[in-house]
């Protein structure tokens, strides 16, 4: 019996066994994950959004068949995943810009993204005050906005879902650390375990998110992903309650969205870099410094805007270029990647892991071509770059 063992089982990880359990049941998956807490993973900390909006072909599509799998999440994952709806909010995402230029490219994107499906439309700015009245926009040439299948759902669910259905498929979740691959030749033979030992399989999956660089430098190969930190506010501004709100997207670098009648927000760093992988502390300054300031230069009400916790996740940030790095590795063609999702990860994972199952099963991709997001591209050093990496 083959043997698939995925590192990391976190919704990526999960995202893969649930696909592999359904598409050869005959298949001995085992997931190691450390924490089944998932205290610290990248998919308990996000800000669990989905969306259309991104500059390339794959990424749409990859995001169509995700809002879809998501809004119809328990006809997927059947009974056996216990998780009845997602509760997705189709809020949208509004992406601002202040220039000319920025209002072509939004243009240009639009129409790609409808292309594929997305109903994304560009607003001017009276179409966006006559929808979005308390926003000041004297500094904003144009919006684009998703007014359908955008908008942010249960993440810890869609973790959840997926977990329960493939573990009741048979898929076997070990609790430990994957500390290193063990390479012979051109295969992957085993990997090495935190708690002592080693295991064997015929295929292994690299879902370790932000750690999936080091972890593959274990072996004496690159792979350009690192760990970078992401603060998120929670905000209460109890003058600022605007229903129905987007995710907006700031030209300040800044973006803010709903929750539950209070208000999430962040921001990138201007000094952004790698972290050490156990680096969860909060980067308090960014409130006063950066995300505080531009949230009450374009929206009323945030005057009396406090700060009520604020939590620190990582993006497993793909330094070449923003984008995942998926599939069979040619190095080490037991190998395969799903990495360096660089904080879209979340929303991709239903279409990724049935990818990466498919080329595992199947030999190739199947329902969608992923090979825009191959591992070739980063070998030769050859950037597909996504730029709406928010």
């Amino acid at each position: 019996m083959t043997e698939v063992l995925i590192v990391g089982g976190a919704v990526m990880g999960a995202s893969v066994a649930f696909w592999l359990t359904r598409m050869d049941p005959g298949l001995r998956v085992t997931v190691v994950e450390p924490d089944p807490s998932y205290a610290t993973s990248s998919t308990a900390l996000s800000a669990a959004g989905i969306r259309s909006q991104f500059t390339t072909e794959v990424n749409v599509a990859i995001s169509r068949f995700g809002i879809e799998f998501i809004r119809d999440f328990a006809r997927h994952t059947g009974a056996a995943g216990g998780v009845a709806d997602l509760g997705l909010k189709e809020n949208g995402y509004l992406f601002l810009t202040g220039t000319e230029t920025g209002a072509l490219q939004l243009e240009n994107l639009a129409a790609m993204q409808r292309g594929l499906g997305a109903a994304t439309q560009v607003l001017d700015p009276a179409a966006l005050a006559a929808r979005w009245p308390w926003m000041a926009l004297d500094d904003i040439v144009a919006g684009s906005y998703g007014p359908r299948d955008e908008g942010f759902f249960d993440n810890m669910g869609l973790l959840s879902g997926l977990r329960n259905a493939a573990r009741a498929a048979g898929a076997v979740w070990l609790r430990d650390r994957v500390t290193a691959f063990e390479r012979d030749g051109d295969r992957v033979a085993a990997v090495v375990l935190e708690a002592g030992g080693r295991r064997q399989a015929d295929v292994f999956v690299n879902c370790a998110g932000p750690r999936a660089g080091a972890l593959m430098r274990t072996m004496a190969l690159d792979l350009p992903v690192e760990p970078r930190k992401r603060t998120i506010f929670f905000v209460d501004a109890p003058k600022a309650r605007h229903p129905g709100t987007p995710l907006v997207v700031d030209p300040s670098g800044i973006w803010f969205r709903p929750e539950h009648g209070q208000w999430l927000a962040a921001t990138v760093p201007a000094t952004d870099g790698p972290c050490e992988p156990d680096d969860f502390d909060p980067q308090d300054d960014l409130w006063e410094d950066h995300v505080w300031p531009a949230l009450y230069a374009r929206a009323e009400g945030f005057g009396e805007a406090k700060v009520m916790r604020q939590w620190a996740g990582h993006y497993a940030f793909n330094t070449l270029d923003q984008n995942a790095i998926l599939g069979r590795n040619p190095q080490v063609p037991n190998l395969y990647h799903a990495n360096g999702f660089s904080g879209h990860g979340l929303q991709q994972a239903p279409a990724v892991g049935r990818g990466i199952a498919e080329q595992i099963v199947h030999g190739d991709w199947v329902t969608l071509d992923l090979s825009p997001l191959g591992v070739q591209r980063v070998l030769d050093a050859q950037p597909f770059a996504e730029a709406a990496i928010v």
